[in-house]
């Protein structure tokens, strides 16, 4: 049983850096999904710059993190959320432009994509990660450790997502690893292929369930 660990809507400097110092502690590698305005801040900025030299991943989660994509139909919103974040995260960036959209509650629905966010992805050679897991960390931040450790029992490999938020989540993080290594769970930091259906700009799997009818 293999488990990739992901991070979004970070980063914010005090909960990134706590989660960066238990997967130091535990040798574990994972991906940051960083909203792009955080970065303005230069805390969060710097934690971000930690997280990368430290070899973890740096990955796109859109500008502002305010809209999904099959909700609009203004064709500049990809260009705008996607491009201008990349520009954020600058050499912090991984070398296949890692992008995960805003999933509005981890539904992998056809709100999730739109016709111009794919071909923007496409034409500027992205590689769009999605996911299996979703504990609901932000919401449930006390229990969500047991609903996670069970749900990644039901697969042979699991994208897992979490939140480097300061909702008390990350708190429970050590207890839910030592859950893993219970489980004897390979934790890698590749991620499933069927988590990904666009790399570097090219379609592995079809996406027409991602977008508006």
């Amino acid at each position: 049983m293999k488990v990739t660990l992901s991070f979004d809507n970070g980063p914010t400097a005090p909960v990134t850096a706590h989660v960066l110092d238990v997967l130091a502690q535990q040798r574990i590698h994972s991906t940051f999904f960083v909203v792009g305005e955080n970065l303005a801040q230069p805390e969060n900025r710097a934690v971000a710059e930690r997280a990368a030299a430290e070899g973890h991943w740096i990955g796109n989660h859109t500008l502002t993190h305010s809209m999904q994509f099959g909700d609009t139909d203004d064709p500049r919103v990809p260009g705008r959320e996607i491009g201008e974040a990349q520009r954020l995260i600058g050499e912090l960036a991984h070398p296949d432009r890692l992008f995960r959209p805003y999933g509005g509650g981890g539904v992998l629905d056809r709100r999730l994509l739109s016709p111009a966010a794919v071909a923007y992805l496409q034409q500027n050679a992205f590689t769009t990660v999605l996911w299996n897991s979703v504990p609901h960390d932000w919401d449930d931040p006390d229990g969500w450790t047991e609903r996670c450790l069970a749900d990644v029992k039901t697969r042979d490999w699991s994208l897992v997502v979490l939140h480097d938020l300061p909702t008390g989540a990350m708190e429970h993080l050590p207890r839910f690893l030592a859950g893993l290594r219970a489980l004897d769970a390979d934790i890698v930091q590749e991620f499933p292929p069927d988590c990904v259906p666009l790399h570097r700009g090219r379609l592995e799997h079809s996406v027409g369930h991602l977008l508006p009818c």
